[in-house]
């Protein structure tokens, strides 16, 4: 039987309240498929910024990912809405909200960006897709962001 969209929908908001909160990269690994093979994109060319346009996979790719991610960013105020369940596809996109600071020139930004998580039968996340403003990244790298 497949998942209803309420279990969509909360096994999302979960995984987005453990971002949201900052858990540690272990915890947010713990709300992936130990079943299928996982992997992470985030969209955008590769020259913009070390995690972008490249697919991590499996749990080490995953691990990679997110410290990599927490190597260069970090981020305030994350909000999540608008989650948009596809019950056939076991898919949920979201759009979040956050600001964020490239750590090593402390330039921060105001963004809007959208994952789409999909999911196994048991609300494991398979998927996890992230577009983003990937020319503000690239700004606050630089040191250039106005």
């Amino acid at each position: 039987m497949s998942p209803s969209r309420k279990q969509l929908y909360q096994a999302a908001e979960e995984f987005c309240t453990a971002f949201a909160s900052k858990k540690s990269v272990d915890d947010i690994l713990s709300y992936f498929s130990t079943t299928y093979e996982v992997s992470a994109i985030e969209y955008g060319e590769p020259i913009l910024a070390p995690f972008l346009g490249e697919s991590f996979v499996g749990p080490s790719g995953l691990r990679q990912y997110f410290e990599l991610i927490g190597s260069l960013l970090s981020y305030d105020d994350a909000t999540f809405s608008e989650y948009v369940v596809d019950c056939e596809a076991l898919k949920v996109s979201v759009k979040g909200r956050a600001k964020f600071t490239w750590l090593s020139t402390k330039q921060s930004w105001d963004e809007t960006f959208t994952y789409t998580l999909d999911f196994d039968e048991v609300m494991k996340v398979v998927r996890y897709q992230v577009w983003a403003d990937s020319g503000a990244a690239y700004l606050a790298r630089k040191g250039k962001l106005v």
